[in-house]
């Protein structure tokens, strides 16, 4: 193995899915331990970004997607409703601010979205944009041309999840290709927006399947902006309902492996953080989460209302006037606190964003 891969702060894109299940099979302590001092060399290890994500466009996808409500092949109980209209679009990005969120995140539940939606969805990205905050998307597949658009309108996160490794993924989904996924990616990626890119973890799969879905990320040409990491939300109806419980311990040392394997990305805790104890959350952040959402919904499945949110980052002290921006390279240096290098990240704790 060459030097490069010997040290764990180099950013790499030739990992192999057999050094990635030694990562995760890593004795938790030492995993940890190394998930952390990778975090603490990239990141401010007591900060964490924020998003609100919103459901423009709700229900009557075609696609088969087995752990989603919101597809017309399942009977979840879920009602079809129409795109958005971009003013009251509008109005939730204002709440979401002013509820701390510094990036607000709009998902429309299409295959791709068709040429008569994208002056619709172009206006909304353009009036988020105007009220300070970033943008992202999800809408699907996208050709060279509505990702282009989209740039040009200012977006700057586009996501389109891989949810699982290409072994396993004909189990989840049938009516769009792995290639599909990574050609949007591509797409994106060639428009110069960010690429927001990550999983589900729950559904089935084998280690091998987790660490084969960690390279694929790690291995794009660049590593995805931000790296969503779900935990499976079963909703009656799905092909998922009845499936077993991850074990919290799997879904924390994936975090870790992901930290490792992009040092510089954001990791999310996205959906199925509901189900999740603070005990839980807390050791997903030490293991290298620095990204949520906020909100008590997420597209259709239920998020931890704000002001709990906010009381746990109280607790653990994530987003207060006291912590680290960067972490020397010296590791008796790394486990040691530092005065704070500027106001990076606006404090989620006191419920709003500071400009």
């Amino acid at each position: 193995m060459n030097s490069a891969a010997n040290n764990p702060l180099v950013i790499r894109h030739d990992w192999t899915v057999e050094e990635t299940e030694a990562l995760l099979r890593l004795p938790f302590n030492d995993l940890l331990f190394r998930a952390q001092t990778v975090h603490r060399e990239y990141h401010d290890p007591n900060a964490v970004q924020v998003s609100t994500l919103l459901s423009i466009k709700t229900g009557a996808c075609p696609e088969d997607c087995a752990y989603c409500p919101q597809s017309a092949r399942y009977d979840t109980g879920l009602e079809r409703e129409r795109l958005m209209e971009v003013e009251a679009v509008i109005e939730k990005a204002k709440a979401a601010k002013a509820a701390g969120s510094d990036r607000f995140c709009m998902g429309a539940a299409w295959r791709s979205p068709k040429e008569r939606d994208m002056p619709y969805v172009l206006a909304m990205v353009k009036g988020v944009k105007e009220l300070g905050l970033e943008t992202c998307m999800t809408l699907g597949m996208l050709d060279e041309g509505k990702a282009n658009a989209l740039a040009e309108a200012g977006l700057d996160y586009y996501n389109h999840n891989l949810d699982t490794s290409p072994e396993f993924y004909g189990e989840i989904i049938t009516t769009r290709t792995y290639s599909d996924r990574l050609n949007t990616l591509s797409n994106v990626r060639n428009a110069g927006m960010k690429v927001c890119s990550g999983g589900i973890l729950g559904m089935g799969e084998s280690d091998k399947d987790r660490a084969g879905l960690l390279v694929q990320l790690a291995n794009l040409p660049s590593h995805p902006d931000s790296v969503p990491i779900n935990q499976l939300v079963k909703v009656a109806g799905t092909p998922l309902e009845a499936q077993g419980d991850l074990d919290p311990l799997d879904f924390i040392r994936t975090i870790a492996v992901a930290r490792i394997m992009m040092p510089a990305s954001h990791v999310r805790l996205s959906a199925g953080r509901e189900e999740m104890s603070e005990e839980m959350q807390a050791m997903c952040f030490f293991a290298g989460a620095n990204s949520i959402f906020y909100g008590e919904c997420l597209l259709t499945t239920p998020n931890p209302a704000a002001n709990k949110d906010q009381a746990l980052f109280r607790k653990l002290g994530i987003n207060s006037e006291h912590r680290v921006t960067k972490a020397p390279q010296e590791l008796d240096e790394i486990l040691a606190v530092s005065a704070p290098e500027g106001d990076l990240f606006y404090d989620a704790s006191q419920g709003s964003v500071q400009h």
